[in-house]
C-alpha cells in the first residue's frame, strides 16, 4: 500500500468522496472516559470547508457527550469496497431549521416525527486531523493480490494511504 499524503483542496475532496461513498461510520463520543461511546450515524453532506454533517435528537446520548467536551471520532468502514476513513474533529450542535430542512430526507422520518420535529438537531463535526485506506480494486482483486503477496513473498500494489490535512 503507498502512501499518499493530501492537502487541503485535495484533502477535503477524499473526505467528501470517502464520506459520501461509504456513508455509515460511528461517531464516537465521550472520550475521556471508558468505555467510549460510539453509535451509527448516516452522512448527511460534506460541505465545500470538508465539514461533516449527520442528523441527530437532541436528547440523544451522543449530543449530551458532545455539549460535555466537543471531541470527537468519525469511523468509516467501507468493507465492499476497501475503503476506509478515520476522522478526528470538533463538533458543533446547529439548531438552525433551515440548515436541519436542507439536510433532512423521506428516509430520515424513520428516527424524527417529520422536518419540523422540535427534537432535530444537526451535528457538524470539523476535522482535525483525518487518515484515509482507499483499496484501488474491489475486494476479489485486492484479496487475490493478498493472496499473491503472501504465496511470493512480493509487495503487492493494492491501494493508497495517507494523512488529509485541511
Amino acid at each position: 500500500m503507498s502512501t499518499k499524503n493530501l492537502y487541503d483542496d485535495k484533502a477535503r475532496e477524499k473526505i467528501k468522496e470517502l464520506a459520501e461513498d461509504i456513508d455509515y461510520c460511528m461517531l464516537v463520543t465521550n472520550m475521556d472516559e471508558k468505555p467510549l461511546s460510539a453509535v451509527p450515524m448516516s452522512t448527511k453532506q460534506v460541505d465545500d470547508h470538508g465539514a461533516v454533517w449527520f442528523l441527530s435528537k437532541s436528547s440523544s446520548e451522543h449530543n449530551k457527550n458532545i455539549q460535555k467536551d466537543s471531541d470527537v471520532q468519525l469511523l468509516y468502514s467501507g468493507t465492499s469496497d476497501m475503503e476506509f476513513l478515520s476522522i478526528y474533529g470538533e463538533a458543533f450542535i446547529e439548531t438552525n431549521r433551515e440548515v436541519i430542512h436542507e439536510l433532512y430526507s423521506p428516509a430520515d422520518n424513520a428516527w424524527f416525527d417529520g422536518k419540523d420535529d422540535p427534537e432535530i438537531t444537526a451535528i457538524k463535526i470539523n476535522p482535525k486531523e483525518a487518515y484515509y485506506w482507499d483499496n484501488k480494486d474491489s475486494k476479489m482483486v485486492t484479496l487475490f493480490k493478498l493472496g499473491m503477496a503472501a504465496a511470493t513473498g512480493k509487495n503487492q500494489d493494492i491501494g493508497e494511504k495517507g494523512k488529509l490535512e485541511l
